[in-house]
């Protein structure tokens, strides 16, 4: 691993080494652009650390490699983009039904398809949702900077741990493959699943607040039968309504009602802004710029940057938009963020869409002339 201290490095290069500091045990992947480095980097650190590589002959068996490695008890990851998360999504689902907490770290690039491997989208926000089929809540975070690609895996492997889900690092290509400043911390805070006190625990049952059953191991005694059929709190699959619905309801409401403490929100000017700039992850680099433009103009921009996509913040939008005259939506892709902000806001303000795809930025001149066009 690096030294803590300052170093110039990828992108991608600091989501291997936040996840080996995190506590990561286990890597499984294939490689793809413009993901790769990450795997690189964990094949030549991990085993130093005393965990374990492999490179999988695909992307649907690495995602079923980590589950199998997070029922062993280990911290486990796998990264990829965007043709390796569309194979990984049965997966992801059977994750979400068996409340296997992992990382997920999509590097997105342009697509559909192969479309340009290696040049950047935020296109995939959606698969990050609603790829798996069924109902469930994804926690998504998406980083902007190298600095963030350290950190946000740090956060996601807790926030894996804490709320025992699976957890999405969004990257993108750009973000990945760009070299800037990292500091490494000498320590980093760790999370660690909540281990049962008793062989006699139910894995997918708790009375808890949180809803959040403690997770045992194979091979710490317990008796285990981890299914993606519908299943009573001990593991027995039973297909009734009475345990589907307490299932579904609950590894649902344990993410939304965590929400608040999931959030997270950067504001860059935003104390007396009249017209919102939100974004995330590179998209949001340009509106930073713009924002400093406009307010030389005289305008009251300000930059609403989501860390955290998935659960939508949905409170936080509706008092943006009380405050605001305009909220204009940044993003990568044909416009997909933008219809979660329609929804919430609901008319009580201007929602203006400035989607950009091609495996390019959106240029900080394009979002300051949408800026200026809309408090004419």
């Amino acid at each position: 691993m690096l030294e803590p201290g300052k170093h110039l490095v990828l992108g991608n290069v600091a989501c291997a080494e936040g996840a080996i500091r995190a506590g990561l045990g286990f890597f499984a992947g294939y490689p793809i652009t413009p993901a790769s480095e990450i795997s690189h980097h964990i094949a030549l650190e991990l085993p130093k650390e005393g965990g374990i590589f492999m490179q999988m002959e695909d992307e649907i068996a690495s995602i079923a490699s980590i589950i199998g490695a997070s029922w062993a008890g280990a911290k486990s990851m796998t990264a990829t983009s965007g043709p390796g998360y569309d194979l990984m999504q049965e997966n992801i689902g059977y994750a979400h039904m068996t409340e296997t907490p992992l990382v997920l770290v999509n590097v997105q690039r342009s697509g559909p398809s192969t479309g340009q491997s290696t040049d950047p989208s935020q296109q995939d926000i959606y698969a990050a949702k609603y790829g798996a089929h069924g109902d469930y809540e994804v926690i998504a975070i998406s980083p902007w900077s190298v600095q963030e690609m350290f950190d946000l895996t740090v956060r996601a492997f807790n926030l894996a741990e804490t709320y025992r889900t699976p957890v999405m690092l969004m990257s993108d290509g750009l973000i990945g493959h760009i070299e800037e400043k990292l500091v490494i911390p000498e320590e980093v805070e760790i999370v660690n699943r909540k281990k049962p006190t008793s062989l006699e625990s139910t894995p997918w049952g708790t009375d808890k607040p949180s809803g959040v059953p403690e997770m045992p191991a194979f091979g710490e005694g317990h008796r285990l039968l981890v299914t993606g059929s519908t299943h009573q709190p001990n593991g027995v699959r039973n297909f009734s309504p009475e345990y589907h619905q307490r299932i579904v309801y609950r590894i649902r409401d344990k993410i939304l009602n965590a929400e608040p403490v999931i959030r997270d929100i950067h504001k860059v000017e935003m104390d007396d802004a009249k017209v919102a700039i939100l974004s995330f992850g590179a998209s949001a680099r340009p509106s930073v710029e713009a924002v400093e433009e406009a307010r030389k103009e005289g305008i009251k921009a300000g930059l609403f940057r989501l860390k955290t996509i998935w659960p939508f913040p949905e409170e936080p939008v509706r008092e943006l938009a009380e405050q605001v005259d305009a909220i204009i939506v940044v993003e990568m892709n044909t416009g997909k963020l933008v219809k979660e902000v329609q929804r919430v806001v609901e008319g009580e303000t201007k929602v203006v869409s400035l989607a950009k795809v091609g495996g390019v930025l959106p240029f900080s001149r394009e979002v300051l002339e949408v800026i200026r066009r809309e408090l004419q």
